[in-house]
């Protein structure tokens, strides 16, 4: 047996420190050359001069420094950044000239996902993501093995669960039950639907040829072409690469996305982190039934729940999200004065107010219908410009914790005034009613 210290305290067991994946070098090694890379593309004139100016002899002693030069930077990089999981905290000292330690709660993680990019995949390892609470920034650990990767990954969320040390590392990854699985079809389908799509193509296919009635010139109209249809193939293929084989499943410890087709990501959305979901309803989808849901999750980056589904299974999803929060089939219209303040447009904006949720639809063309659970909602607020108060109208704004804002537009003013009491006591007494936010409960 350890005897006690003299104080009385018995010795904490020694915490193991752990290294990256020893593919990690090859990775780092790309810095220097990157600085390098960045210089010239900042200042084109000064790199091409001084390259004119190095003669064959120069270069090749200029490569045979470079090249074991950052292969020794990243050696030294990888060989100075350990990792080690102690009793409350994830710990992760980095940096070869100046050290940095980050000591990360485990209570204050929520979320930790695995991301998989193509040349990583390759290489059989993976990168993990920590989100904390209150930090702009994630912390990450590249790389790890990918069995390694998702090993950790389950012992932070049993850990931040509350599961004992030397229990941790035996629950596992908790189990998951596919809820919705995106066929690669319709996904390409919506994204020939989306009107940001035809406008671009059609904004490529209108501005040359004005351009060329306009000034006659080939070179013109090349250069305005070839980046407007470059652009308008990028956003839609971009998506499509983003969000192929996106599948959403229910785990203790959270909704999990996976997604991608060359980089495979493995995402979480943490339970009771949801500030607030938007089902978007796009003009060409309506006929199909189609809407995507999107969200904000506080200290998250991440903004899609689902990229496309038939409405019943998307709100599904949504029950899932939100527990107890039914999607409103209808929504108030402002009153038929509003029409001055907003012609036309004025009949997109509705507001639907349930024991649940703050619901305000706004949009004609594409149609956004933003749910804000009573217990998020930070503050709220009445706005009323000159000619809202002609007109007795006036819009009420509803705060979020993810720093983001749902208006209910052109209400009347005395509705608004009402509204504005009733929904700060209802978000005081859900904050108040809210069940804590706990991992795998």
């Amino acid at each position: 047996m350890t005897a006690p210290d003299p104080g009385g305290v018995p010795d904490r067991p020694p915490v193991t420190e752990r290294r990256l994946h020893p593919v990690t070098p090859f990775r780092r090694a790309w810095a220097p050359v990157a600085v390098l890379a960045g210089w010239a593309v900042h200042d084109p004139n000064a790199a091409q001069e001084q390259l004119a100016r190095l003669t064959g002899t120069m270069l090749l002693v200029g490569l045979s420094v470079l090249v074991p030069a950052a292969g020794l930077y990243g050696f030294l990089s990888w060989w100075f950044t350990h990792f080690a999981v102690t009793g409350g905290e994830l710990r992760i000292r980095t940096g070869l000239l100046f050290r940095r330690t980050a000591h990360i709660r485990l209570e204050r993680i929520q979320a930790v996902d695995v991301t998989r990019p193509l040349l990583a995949r390759v290489a059989g390892v993976a990168k993990l993501r920590i989100d904390v609470v209150g930090a702009a920034k994630k912390d990450e650990l590249a790389f790890l093995g990918e069995r390694e990767a998702r090993a950790l990954r389950a012992e932070l969320l049993a850990r931040a669960a509350g599961f004992a040390p030397e229990t941790a590392r035996e629950v596992g990854e908790a189990p998951a039950r596919e809820l919705l699985r995106v066929p690669p079809r319709a996904l390409a389908l919506s994204l020939l639907l989306t009107g940001a799509t035809w406008g671009s193509l059609a904004a490529a296919l209108v501005v040359p040829p004005l351009l060329w009635f306009a000034t006659h010139s080939v070179w013109t109209v090349l250069v305005t072409a070839l980046p407007l249809l470059g652009a308008a193939g990028a956003s839609s293929a971009g998506r499509f690469v983003g969000e192929y084989d996106w599948s959403v499943g229910e785990s203790p410890d959270g909704l999990r996305i996976d997604r991608g087709l060359l980089d495979r990501a493995h995402e979480t959305i943490p339970p009771g982190r949801v500030q607030t979901v938007r089902i978007v309803e796009p003009l060409l989808w309506r006929r199909l039934g189609w809407v995507r849901v999107e969200l904000d999750v506080a200290g998250s980056a991440n903004s899609v729940l689902v990229p496309v589904a038939p409405r019943a299974v998307a709100e599904s999803v949504i029950a899932r999200v939100l527990p107890g929060v039914t999607v409103p089939a209808s929504s108030a219209r402002p009153p038929r004065r509003a029409r001055w303040c907003l012609p036309v447009w004025w009949r997109g904006h509705g507001l639907a107010v349930t024991d649940a949720v703050f619901a305000a639809r706004h949009g004609l063309l594409r149609r956004r219908l933003s749910l804000v659970p009573h217990a998020k909602a930070q503050s709220v607020r009445l706005t009323q410009g000159p000619w809202g108060r002609l007109w007795r109208l006036a819009d009420v704004h509803v705060d979020t914790g993810a720093g983001r804002t749902v208006t209910a537009r052109l209400r009347d003013a005395d509705e608004a005034a009402r509204l504005l009491r009733a929904q700060a006591e209802r978000s005081r007494t859900g904050r108040r009613d809210a069940r804590p936010d706990r991992w795998m409960a």
